[in-house]
This record gives structure tokens, sequence and C-alpha cells, in this order.
């Protein structure tokens, strides 16, 4: 069971939401604070209806890829859609499906953005700071302006926003669209890089990824 600290609450305004994102941001740790990462967990969050949103958590062993747990919840949506704030739409859900595990893992692998965020503070960050985890963010599209990285796996390039670099976009499979990897809590970016392509052996997505998307779309 992951234990998920209640530091504010979730039906608020635009505002008092920035506003939590900015408190909050200055608890993030960029460094890389963390065991080793014998279990990884996939988090994704799939829609039936505009008014529901399921929590999905998959655990994986890191060596195997397989499933040692998984967990899923549905939870209505209080919070309307807003540019940068996405995380009080998604959060929820996926803290009462973390909230379900019985194998705590090691990692959070987010499907959105950690450091690469308008405050720097994306849905990766957010559950690392209210879990205390280790967390990462691995999106399908980039926050920021990056030039194409080389055509190999492993090859990246920097995402900048406002001059900043906020993440990297990363080639997981040769000559396929990267993806886009930023810091979420107590990681660097080198390390984040090196954990997404261990979980990514076969396809352009990570296997907590692939393995969350699909227990959301049978759910």
């Amino acid at each position: 069971m992951v234990r998920v600290r209640q530091m504010h609450e979730w039906v608020v305004s635009e505002e008092e939401a920035i506003a939590i994102q900015q408190r909050l941001r200055a608890q993030v740790v960029v460094d890389d604070d963390h065991g080793p990462v014998r279990r990884v967990a996939g988090l994704d969050v799939a829609y039936r209806d505009p008014d529901t949103a399921i929590g999905v958590v998959t655990v994986l062993d890191t060596e195997s890829l397989t499933i040692l747990d998984q967990a899923v919840i549905r939870e209505r949506i209080e919070f309307p859609y807003i540019s940068g704030l996405f995380a009080f739409r998604e959060i929820p859900a996926l803290t009462r499906a973390l909230e379900e595990l019985t194998a705590e893992p090691d990692v959070l692998v987010c499907d959105g953005h950690g450091s690469a965020h308008p405050r720097r503070f994306g849905l990766a960050a957010h559950l690392g700071v209210l879990t205390g985890l280790p967390s990462i963010g691995v999106a399908k599209n980039s926050y920021g302006e990056f030039s194409a990285p080389g055509p190999d796996r492993g090859d990246w390039s920097p995402v900048t926003a406002e001059g900043e670099i906020v993440g990297r976009a990363l080639r997981t499979r040769r000559g396929i669209k990267p993806v886009y990897v930023s810091v979420g809590h107590r990681f660097t970016l080198d390390s984040a890089c090196e954990l997404v392509l261990r979980l990514a052996p076969r396809y352009r997505l990570p296997e907590t990824t692939r393995t969350a998307d699909h227990l959301g779309r049978i759910s």
C-alpha cells in the first residue's frame, strides 16, 4: 500500500490550484535520492465518459517486466480542464489506485510530465511529493522546444522552455518518434532516461505505460 499525504484539497479554484503548485514545487528533490529500482509502477488515466476518470496502476518487476500487482479505480471528475492544471483532474483517481496496491513500487512512472510544465510541477512531480516516492514523467508529446535526437536507440536531445532545460526527447527505438522524459521527484534526468530505456526494450513506450494503458482499456 502506498501512503498518500493529504496536503491540499482538490476541488479548488484555478487561482488556488496554481498557488498549490507553486507552494509544493519547493518540496521537489531533483537528485538521485532513491535506492535500487526493483519494482516500478506505471500510472495512466482512461476515460469512459467526460465525467469519470479511471485511475490505473500496474506494478512491474524491473528485470522481467512481469506484472506483480495492479489496481483500477473510478473517480468522478471534479475539476475542469485547464492547461497546466491537468493533475487536479487525474491525481485523485491515481492516488486512490495507489492506495489499493499490496506491492509498493520503488518508482512511479507517469504518463505525463514532471518538470516539463509551466510551473515545473506537472503530474509526475505532484504525485512524487504527495507520496514521497521517486517519480518520473514519460510523455507521448512534448512540452517545450527541442531538436530531433539522433536516429538510434538511446539518442536524445534537450527539451527547453523559457531557456531552461526541462526534459529530454529520448529515442527508445531506431527511427521511431521519441518519448519525452522529465524529472518528477527524487530523480535526475540522466537516471530517468536510463530507467526508461530499461523499461522499453521492444516498443516506443515503456512497459509501465503499455500495461497501464491496456488495463485501462479493458476495465
